[in-house]
């Protein structure tokens, strides 16, 4: 039977405690002074599994806006104005609000002022100040008034319009004004481009509003349905952005980042599905018919002296039985009507003539002859006319007379 002794145990002699502390302490502290005193020649040896790097400075800015190093402790002030502040703070100015009032009562009832629009100051006199917008924002107006940017509304005389560029020109008085905003072109514009859009979306309470986009797309053809009979009347040739452009923004500047008004906002895709599609008329284009309104107070074009349709406004079944076109004739524009000693008279147009090609030039709409005759003809110019009659093709030479719009 075992057992445990443990008086025997207790019996033995007791061996005296060491005391590990302080050497400890000791070999630690002498360690970590061997380590720092080795650790350059090892960091130089590259004998380490790892790379240190010190930086011991702060960073600062610089009196030229780069970063410098300095061992110095720096306050640093940021700028925070950047370019598109600038260009703003430049041109807001020269953006204004048109008000167009319909109503000639005293006391003008609700909804007499027909609408808000914007316009841009792009001239200066020492008398007059010129302010160009869009035609439909002035459109039936009987009196016009600019708001200004400080919100002060004084009376604008309108110079004249054109229907087919949707542009309009005004004429205030210069003492109210402090800058006109520099012309760019739009020529070299590059899609990606970033651009800016100040306007009065929704009316003069919001006005002076900036947005900010990029050129989607450089000579987009819109067609324009001025009589409403859901027939295209013309082909607007824009600038396509995708900055903002909402019901008030028309008439309004779109802007390059040199602060150049390159384009004058004029619509947008309004359709629920459809976001960020706006357009603006190119500068380049607008110039012409800005310096002819304002000179005169309106544009002389080229004149024929006919009423014209689309061939495609005419049922097919009648291209072969009426107009007895040959089955390779599918486009071309069609004489309504012959005005009495009008240029199409003297040069032997008929009723049911079709139109095909204009010195040379292939017809295929009313949209194709407008657009030839106004941007590639002169009043008082020959031009050949090629015409299908009873079947037949001919040629005729026109002599086109002039007539204002």
């Amino acid at each position: 039977m075992g057992y445990y002794d443990d008086h025997a145990l207790n019996q033995r002699p007791k061996k005296k405690k060491k005391n590990w502390l302080l050497p400890t302490v000791v070999g630690f502290i002498i360690g970590v002074i061997l380590v720092v005193m080795a650790l350059p020649t090892l960091i130089n040896a590259n004998l380490l599994p790892y790379d240190i790097t010190e930086d011991n400075q702060e960073l600062t800015q610089g009196e030229d806006g780069g970063n410098q190093d300095s061992g110095l402790s720096e306050s640093v002030n940021v700028n925070i104005q950047t370019r598109v502040t600038e260009i703003v703070q430049n041109v807001s100015n020269a953006v204004v609000g048109v008000v167009n009032i319909s109503g000639s009562e005293f006391w003008l009832e609700q909804g007499s002022e027909s609408g808000t629009g914007s316009g841009v100051i792009y001239k200066m006199t020492d008398k007059y100040a010129y302010v160009v917008t869009n035609h439909h924002v002035v459109q039936g107006a009987s009196e016009i008034e600019v708001s200004l940017a400080d919100g002060e509304r004084i009376t604008a005389e309108l110079l004249g319009s054109d229907l087919y560029n949707d542009l309009a020109v005004l004429r205030i008085d210069a003492a109210k004004v402090d800058n006109a905003i520099k012309l760019g072109h739009s020529e070299n514009l590059k899609v990606g481009e970033p651009v800016l859009a100040i306007g009065n979306p929704l009316g003069l309470e919001f006005s002076g509003s900036v947005t900010q986009g990029i050129i989607s797309g450089k000579e987009r053809v819109v067609p324009q349905d001025f009589n409403g009979d859901g027939v295209p009347d013309w082909n607007a040739e824009v600038i396509q952005t995708d900055a903002a452009i909402n019901p008030g923004n028309s008439g309004g500047a779109l802007i390059n980042m040199d602060g150049q008004l390159i384009g004058i906002n004029s619509m947008k895709i309004a359709q629920s599905a459809v976001e960020g599609i706006g357009f603006a008329i190119p500068i380049d284009s607008a110039k012409p018919i800005i310096e002819d309104l304002e000179d005169d107070g309106k544009i002389t074009r080229p004149y024929m002296g006919v009423g014209i349709r689309s061939l495609a406004e005419i049922p097919s079944y009648y291209w072969g039985s009426e107009l007895k076109l040959p089955n390779d004739v599918n486009g071309g524009a069609v004489v309504d009507t012959v005005e009495p000693m009008s240029p199409a008279d003297q040069a032997g147009l008929k009723e049911y003539d079709v139109i095909v090609a204009l010195d040379g030039e292939k017809i295929n709409n009313v949209m194709d002859l407008r657009k030839y005759i106004y941007q590639e003809k002169e009043p008082g110019e020959e031009m050949e006319i090629t015409f299908y009659r009873n079947g037949e093709k001919q040629t005729i030479t026109m002599n086109l007379s002039a007539q204002d719009f």
